[in-house]
């Protein structure tokens, strides 16, 4: 079981840097697996945390890259991380020369990141951080499978976030959870209701994403129709507070009181985050 990758050009190794920094945001511990072409970051907590399915391209990140997994039948390898711990050491890597990441042996089973640096001198000096890592057995690969998605009541394309999150924070003094909602005319509702107050902000004219046209249920539907789930409002800022990405498009995709999830596509990096729904 073997793993070693290196990335040279600045502009990948802050990339990289971005996306585990919007995973660190969501979870302390996620599961990062590795196959021979990409790399996943995972989170399975619906209940608690909700789920994130984060796929990279090793190719879009990578000048190389190489990975020997578990058994011929089963060339993957699956790995507890921090992702705390990974910001914390590509920090150092801001003015990097390249950067190097190996499956190494230690004290225990450790990401090794090999930070070469240049200095004033003209000569490098290298900048080693040993990640402790939990290896994930075959037996437990099936609980991080790619989640499976609902039919959605309506899926919309998000307004900016930067104006959502600046809704979303004034809202925070007044209560604990948000509903999101959303219908087939292109509005999107921010409400928060307590026993005092009712607020709520509306988004239009956003593009919504249409499911198979020939769906008769689809169409009969009623296009004023809202489809909402309530949610912590902080979890849904920690999600608009780590979006440095720029992402080309971002879903929000919504069942009526069951599920809020968001797709953002980028050109490198697909991430999905399904948030935890607050039934009351």
């Amino acid at each position: 079981m073997r793993f070693r990758a290196k990335a040279v050009d600045f502009t990948c190794i802050e990339q990289f840097t971005k996306v585990v920094s919007i995973i660190a945001k969501m979870t302390q511990l996620c599961v990062l697996r590795l196959t021979e072409t990409k790399l996943f970051f995972i989170l399975n907590d619906k209940v608690a945390k909700g789920g994130i399915w984060c796929e990279m391209n090793a190719s879009n990140f990578f000048d190389e890259y190489r990975m020997d997994g578990v058994g011929e039948d089963a060339n993957e390898i699956y790995l507890e991380v921090t992702p705390d711990d990974i910001v914390r050491s590509m920090k150092t890597a801001h003015a990097a020369k390249s950067v190097k990441i190996k499956l190494t042996k230690k004290f225990s089973p450790c990401l090794t990141f090999e930070i070469e640096l240049a200095s004033k001198t003209g000569q490098s000096r290298n900048v080693v951080h040993d990640l402790p890592v939990n290896v994930i057995g075959r037996k437990l690969w099936n609980e991080y499978k790619e989640p499976s998605v609902p039919d959605f009541d309506v899926s919309i394309h998000m307004p900016p976030l930067k104006s959502v999150k600046t809704v979303v924070e004034r809202m925070k003094n007044l209560g604990t959870y948000v509903e999101v909602s959303a219908n087939h005319s292109g509005e999107m509702r921010l409400r928060i209701e307590t026993e005092h107050v009712t607020v709520s902000t509306h988004f239009k004219d956003l593009e919504v994403a249409e499911l198979d046209s020939g769906d008769s249920q689809t169409q009969r539907r009623d296009m004023s129709t809202m489809y909402g789930a309530k949610v912590d409002i902080r979890r849904l800022l920690l999600f608009l507070a780590g979006q440095q990405l720029h992402a080309q498009r971002i879903v929000c995709n919504i069942v009526d009181e069951r599920v809020l999830h968001f797709y953002l596509i980028q050109e490198d990096v697909t991430m999905q985050f399904y948030m935890p729904i607050i039934h009351q």
